[in-house]
């Protein structure tokens, strides 16, 4: 019978920042819809007696956003019918990393304001979420830019409407005239070798992930240019100077893409949801815009949505060398997003990593087909590990399976992927598995938990992380989630399956 400690060791999924308002203290409803009657008609009850909001219904998550605003941050704040409206524990999270990035002692810290921290927001959006919670929480200040009327004129409502910040808070409306350095005479073509200037923590244990990552990933669409209005260049003004830039870009490229979750009704308009290229090519920008502003910020930030355009900024950065890169989880329910940051400040210290030991590896299911949803996912990765007689724990509200195999579970797991019709392996799994290029397989059971995550519709993450951190990793568990990652492509994304 295990013990309590085992448990306890479990590997736990990414969680809500430790500095965020609602860490310990998620919103009870119950109590907020008492407090603030015009929340009340939005707030039912569940059948196990849990106060409820409807995540389909615009005016219920708007009335719960200005809620929460006026609750907890002191703000007042309004959107008009149809813009983006904010979660606000995700946006905090946000606000928090840039944070962290700003005290780390990473890179020097700007001494030229003082105490003062100025941000850029890219695309403020009518919410002006970022702005609002950075000055209110931190008393940073921040130039907000947008480029339609709308979006400017009610972020400048919701920043007038909060005397005791406005005037840490700068809306700037962008112009298509306003014109931008080319890219071709800024040098970015200069290529400096990172490897060995990466910071050596947590983002380099997510640049091997990444680095290391399947080669099942579709291929990437290079022709896709942002040729929309400026971000930074022209827009930040001469001689200006930043300690960050901050960005929720478009995910989408076509705005029937971005209506295809029927759980979640959070508005946005075409200027905030879609772009030509998706989020890749709107981040592209921005990392082109940061070689010719590199003097301008200390730190570059983006949040990512989809891990395979991760995976491609990351080399992207490379290729115009920056000093450094550090990405973040951002885990809100079951919809998980990416923080992407870089600089071109010469690191204070160049800290190198030796092995790193990857305890979790991960995936993403692109073009799931419409019949099939995040718990057919689920259930599937249960009968995967059930039929090579590993134990199985499948928790569908958490959608995550814990699963504990022998080395002959192991083993049989592997042989049976050898013999699928459907399997997309070239070799044997078996004599990579026995081969000395692979650590020698666990004495022990070998304990994981998976979980799956909806991030934009039609693509979900898969994440496996060994539960004991403490020992090396066995090439096994590689070999593993590598064939479940080709039986779940073959089975649920046969048009955008690849094949090595």
């Amino acid at each position: 019978m295990p013990s309590k400690k085992n448990k306890r060791k479990r590997p736990e999924r990414p969680t809500i920042h430790p500095k965020n308002k609602y860490s310990d203290n998620p919103p009870d409803f119950s109590v907020l819809a008492s407090l603030y009657p015009s929340l009340k008609p939005f707030v039912f009850y569940s059948r196990d007696g849990r106060p409820r909001i409807d995540w389909t219904d615009f005016n219920s998550t708007r009335e719960l956003t200005r809620v929460l605003l006026l609750h907890d941050h002191g703000l007042n704040w309004w959107i008009p019918d149809g813009q983006l409206c904010p979660t606000v524990p995700n946006r905090s999270n946000y606000i928090h990393w840039i944070e962290d990035l700003l005290s780390s002692d990473t890179i020097p810290k700007n001494n030229n304001n003082g105490d003062i921290v100025r941000g850029f927001d890219i695309g403020t959006g009518a919410n002006c979420i970022y702005p609002l919670l950075g000055a209110s929480l931190l008393g940073w200040t921040f130039v907000g830019s947008d480029v339609t009327d709308v979006a400017v004129e009610w972020a400048e409502k919701n920043v007038k409407c909060n005397q005791h910040i406005s005037e840490l808070i700068e809306i700037r409306k962008v112009t298509d005239c306003q014109g931008a350095i080319p890219i071709e005479d800024s040098n970015c073509g200069e290529s400096v070798n990172c490897e060995n200037k990466m910071d050596g923590n947590a983002t380099m244990v997510e640049e091997v992930e990444l680095s290391s990552s399947s080669s099942f990933d579709p291929p990437l669409d290079m022709n896709k240019k942002y040729s929309g209005p400026p971000l930074l260049l022209g827009v930040v003004r001469d001689g200006e100077k930043f300690d960050f830039c901050m960005c929720n870009p478009p995910f989408f490229e076509t705005m029937e893409e971005a209506g295809l979750n029927p759980k979640t009704s959070c508005g946005g308009t075409p200027e905030e949801m879609v772009c030509p290229g998706g989020e890749k090519a709107f981040i592209t920008r921005i990392i082109e815009d940061s070689v010719v502003l590199k003097e301008s910020f200390r730190w570059f930030t983006s949040m990512v949505g989809r891990k395979v355009n991760l995976k491609f900024l990351t080399s992207k950065l490379r290729e115009v060398g920056v000093t450094i890169v550090k990405t973040t989880e951002f885990v809100q329910g079951q919809t998980c997003r990416w923080g992407l940051a870089w600089s071109f400040v010469p690191p204070v210290r160049k800290v190198i990593s030796p092995l790193v030991q990857k305890n979790s590896l991960s995936f993403t299911l692109e073009g799931l087909q419409r019949q099939f949803s995040a718990f057919h996912v689920l259930q599937s990765i249960e009968s995967f590990f059930c039929l090579g007689g590993a134990s199985c724990k499948l928790n569908a509200s958490s959608f995550v399976v814990d699963i504990t195999a022998s080395n002959d579970q192991c083993k049989a797991i592997l042989r049976d992927e050898a013999k699928h019709p459907n399997g997309a392996a070239t070799c044997n799994p078996l004599e990579a598995f026995h081969s000395s290029s692979y650590l020698h397989p666990p004495s022990n059971n070998l304990s994981f938990r998976i979980s799956v995550f909806q991030q934009i519709p039609g693509t979900l993450l898969v994440k496996a992380s060994l539960q004991h951190k403490d020992g090396p990793v066995p090439g096994v568990f590689s070999l593993i989630i590598q064939q479940l990652e080709k039986t779940l492509r073959c089975k649920f994304c046969r048009d955008k399956a690849t094949h090595n």
